[in-house]
């Protein structure tokens, strides 16, 4: 169970997210916020196979070794989900 001053106080998460979007897409690069809920994200990689055993969270904390991503530029997109990245990417 959560402590209640827990649930109330903001996590401050670092501008390299991975990013899940639509029709299945899921993306990790450097993400900015737009005011329409829109977010670009540079240096944008596609994450093509988790390569993971414990789901999409596992990667927070970087690619596995069975991990497959491709470069994909320069993206803008309205995300799903957002997972906020501990290191290694």
């Amino acid at each position: 169970m959560a402590k209640a001053s827990s649930v109330n106080t903001p996590v401050e998460i670092g501008t390299t997210q991975i990013v899940v979007a639509d029709k299945g897409f899921v993306f990790v690069g450097e993400v900015e916020d737009h005011a329409d809920g829109s977010v670009t994200i540079r240096k944008c990689r596609n994450i093509r196979y988790w390569g993971t055993t414990k789901g999409l969270g596992e990667l927070a904390g970087g690619p596995t070794a069975k991990t497959i991503v491709d470069d994909f530029g320069t993206v803008r997109l309205t995300p799903i989900l957002r997972i906020a990245v501990t290191g290694g990417w």
